[in-house]
């Protein structure tokens, strides 16, 4: 398990929007700021869970080529709400919510691109409880 990551970002601003929006629907609804250490130009955010894993931003250079992170979510309702908030919040589009069956057969996701061109992704692994 991954306790927490973080990303350079160019928009510290525009992320924090963006983030913010599209990560509540994941459970990362906790936001913390931290000020700039010393030498750095931008203080830290952090969009928290409960489970304990977080994903930070700070400003700064941008990594190219761009990352692909994945948030698992327990229904893939969340995985819809993630598509939708992230979309509201200006994310692009890059993979409708829907089975991707090429990973597993349950396997649903959604995909967005964030301001800095990541590849963003919200995933459920279970089944349909309707189908089920």
């Amino acid at each position: 398990m991954i306790d927490h990551l973080s990303l350079t970002v160019g928009d510290h601003a525009a992320s924090k929007a963006f983030y913010r929006a599209a990560l509540a629907p994941t459970g990362h609804d906790r936001l913390v700021e931290l000020p700039a250490a010393p030498g750095q130009a931008s203080g830290s955010t952090g969009f928290c869970h409960a489970d304990g894993s977080d994903l930070w931003i700070r400003q700064g250079e941008v990594m190219r080529p761009p990352l692909h992170l994945a948030f698992r979510v327990p229904t893939r309702a969340a995985v819809d709400a993630f598509h939708a908030a992230a979309l509201a919040a200006g994310g692009r589009d890059n993979g409708a919510p829907g089975l991707r069956p090429q990973y597993h057969p349950h396997y649903y996701g959604a995909f967005v691109l964030d301001p800095d061109g990541h590849n963003i992704e919200a995933v459920c692994h279970e089944a349909d409880p309707v189908q089920s």
